[in-house]
């Protein structure tokens, strides 16, 4: 799938992972894709509540090898 940006949070626990797509969101324009790679066990609920308390969407999550992919659409 196509994205705008990508935030390589690998080796990040939390809540440096949520911090860097925060920032990284900050920049970018409504709609545009946002693509996050993390290792912390915690991503997957950690970034579902960020979604959720700012409006942002998870468009699709995926893991391969213990990588976490996420594909956030910016609100």
């Amino acid at each position: 799938m196509h994205f705008d940006k990508e935030v390589d949070a690998r080796g990040l626990i939390c809540p440096l992972p949520i911090l860097r797509a925060k920032k990284a969101l900050a920049d970018m324009q409504s709609g545009q894709i946002l693509k996050v790679l993390a290792t912390d066990p915690g991503a997957p609920r950690d970034f579902a509540a960020f979604a959720k308390q700012t409006g942002n969407q998870i468009i699709e999550v995926s893991t391969q090898d213990k990588v976490f992919t996420f594909l956030m659409r910016r609100r």
